[in-house]
């Protein structure tokens, strides 16, 4: 049977740890490249013993060029009487993300062309971004434009962009086979707790719990600028795709909204089957959607070269809640609760596949004798061996070589660990033996 243990029950101080390194990682300016994503990543090397690699600005990736990099010191926007109006020092969100230097002086009128609102949320930034055209620009709220009298304005934005790197941060924990589990993040959103660091912070203490368990998948975790960083990893890393059974990009796993699964292409992959599995169980609002080729970086890894059965875990998905790309995503919207309940279901999700056997009975003709064999015991019996009486016989009844551990526990209803569980006692018995669903590493029968 599987090497890993039942899904364990999580303590919500989990979720405290990781709204702490969300706020640790909050000020920090990061942009698809520079210096604020390397500091995102040398940050979490005090958690996890990441690997840092860095692609030369030019290299080709697929159909794409990794870009020159941006860095910012400084930006704001003055009036004639020498106060900053808009400054970056007070929020990072403020200059229009990979803004190319200026240093000028315009009017009100030329000033608005550069400027971007939220009408709707007049006391929100927003959020946004020009990675692939030069442009320039300041994000401010809606309030702030509109109180800007006609004046005469410094408009100062101290930044560079040049040929550097693509930074991006990996984490390969090996099991008992080379079959891969990956794990992805992306980690290039400036101060925003919900899109950005709620996955970097989930995939970051996950990599913790994996490190400490033996496991007969090995784990991959990535740590990325979204699309161009999963787009430059597919193609450094062709000799590896082949070996990625399953995978999950985290995002928006903070906010308060119920569970949300984005399938993958394939739509019936395992791990597809394994989230919605764990999802009801126990009885909590969730839903689970069609994949679509639009969102984060499962569209990469599912695009038609690679077809890799990887889905996308939120909560309240991408772009569906009005805080989404806006300043109002801050420490005060994420929330510890929310945290620990998405890092379970991750858990709860591996323990799935890494149990996931196909089982044969031993004696299949009529129903083997429990008594005889202490299982009745096992029953209402001591809290470390109780099993489901219900389990037993559905494990027994469709262990026929042709149904999965989770084939069961879904024509069941019944959850995956209680199944997983019967048929551990089963085994020990004599009466099953079981394989790993895909047919390598696990304990031999």
């Amino acid at each position: 049977m599987s090497t890993t243990a039942v899904a364990p029950v999580v303590d919500e101080d989990v979720g405290t740890a990781m709204h702490a390194l969300i706020a640790e990682l909050y000020p920090i300016c990061r942009s698809i490249t520079g210096d604020g994503l390397r500091e995102t990543l040398r940050r979490l090397e005090a958690y996890i013993p990441l690997t840092i690699h860095e692609v030369a600005s030019g290299t080709k990736v697929l159909d794409w060029t990794v870009p020159r990099e941006w860095n910012i010191r400084d930006a704001y926007v003055k009036n004639s009487r020498g106060e900053r109006v808009v400054d970056f020092r007070r929020s990072n969100l403020h200059v229009l993300n990979y803004s190319v230097p200026v240093r000028r002086t315009v009017s009100l009128a030329e000033l608005r062309a550069h400027c971007f609102t939220l009408p709707e949320r007049p006391d929100w930034i927003p959020y946004r971004t020009s990675y692939y055209e030069e442009a320039w620009g300041f994000c401010l709220t809606h309030g702030q434009l509109q109180a800007l009298p006609e004046d005469e304005y410094e408009v100062v934005i101290d930044s560079t962009l040049v040929p550097g790197h693509l930074t991006y941060g990996e984490l390969v924990l090996p099991g008992e086979t080379s079959d891969e589990i990956l794990v992805s993040c992306h980690a290039c959103h400036p101060s925003m707790c919900n899109d950005n660091l709620s996955g970097v912070a989930l995939a970051t203490f996950l990599a913790r719990h994996v490190q400490r368990q033996r496991h007969r998948y090995t784990y991959r975790f990535l740590f990325i600028p979204g699309t161009i960083g999963s787009i430059t990893w597919l193609a450094r890393n062709e000799a590896v795709v082949p070996r990625i059974k399953h995978g999950l990009v985290l995002a928006s796993v903070g906010d308060a909204g119920p569970m949300h699964y984005k399938r993958s292409r394939r739509g019936d992959a395992e791990i597809d089957r394994a989230v919605a599995h764990v999802l009801r169980h126990p009885a909590q609002p969730f839903e689970v959607m069609d994949f679509t080729p639009y969102g984060y970086d499962e569209r990469q890894y599912c695009s038609p070269g690679y077809d890799l059965a990887v889905g996308c875990l939120s909560r309240t998905p991408y772009a569906r809640y009005p805080e989404y790309h806006t300043s109002a995503d801050d420490l005060d919207f994420v929330r510890p609760q929310s945290l620990a309940d998405s890092y379970a279901t991750c858990l709860a999700t591996f323990d799935v596949l890494e149990g996931n056997e196909t089982c044969v009975n031993t004696n299949p003709r009529g129903e083997p004798q429990l008594g005889r064999r202490g299982l009745y015991e096992t029953i209402g019996g001591r809290a470390e061996e109780r099993v489901n009486e219900t389990a037993l016989l559905w494990v027994l009844n469709l262990s026929d070589g042709r149904s999965s551990l989770l084939d069961i526990a879904e024509r069941s209803g019944l959850a995956f660990a209680a199944i997983r569980h019967a048929a551990t006692l089963l085994q020990d018995r004599g009466l099953l033996i079981c394989q790993p669903e895909d047919g390598g590493g696990g304990r031999s029968p």
